[in-house]
């Protein structure tokens, strides 16, 4: 286990259902998460605000910080054109992986928080090296250290899912782009 000096953490959160265990894992751990919600990758504001309620209600149960970015579907656009056909878990993920955890070490530094760590890494359809690698990258450039947890191990992904059904929270069915989404419909 990391040795911590500071006992804050930031917890990139990608919807309520993925940081409920992380966030009973890092308490239990001796820290104190400050949740960000940070998610342009959604395809519409109403899947934001979905999404956002549900995770105002796991940091609301756990009694932690949550702090949300605005909605701004256009800079993950931006961000992954020319990747729309990628198929999923290709490239296009990595750079959606690789805006918002950028996003959450920027946050990071800007809360004075030494460390950042994503829920991310909970679910059985992520890498959990690919993003650690994506992540270590992003905290070398940054000054701000990663927390690499594979979250998912112990059961952490039924753990999760356990926690949102007792809170019954939003449990979306889809990673949350239109590509994704269309992806999983045969579009």
């Amino acid at each position: 286990m990391e040795q911590k000096q500071n006992n804050k953490i930031l917890l990139h959160a990608c919807c309520g259902i993925c940081s409920g265990y992380p966030i009973s894992f890092l308490k239990e751990a001796g820290y104190s998460p400050v949740v960000y919600f940070c998610n342009p990758n959604l395809d519409t504001r109403q899947e934001f605000e979905r999404r956002l309620e549900a995770q105002r209600t796991v940091c609301e149960h756990f009694k932690v910080e949550l702090i949300a970015d605005e909605y701004n579907h256009r800079e993950y656009l931006d961000y992954v054109k020319g990747l729309e056909n990628e198929p999923e878990r290709g490239l296009r993920c990595d750079k959606c992986f690789e805006l918002r955890l950028s996003k959450a070490s920027q946050k990071a530094k800007e809360l004075g928080i030494e460390l950042f760590t994503t829920s991310l890494v909970i679910s059985p359809h992520k890498n959990f090296q690919k993003i650690s690698q994506i992540a270590e990258s992003i905290a070398k450039e940054s000054g701000v250290r990663y927390f690499a947890q594979d979250f998912k191990k112990k059961d952490g992904f039924l753990k999760t899912n356990n926690i949102s059904k007792e809170l019954k929270i939003y449990r979306q069915n889809y990673c949350g782009c239109e590509f994704g989404r269309n992806k999983q419909n045969g579009m």
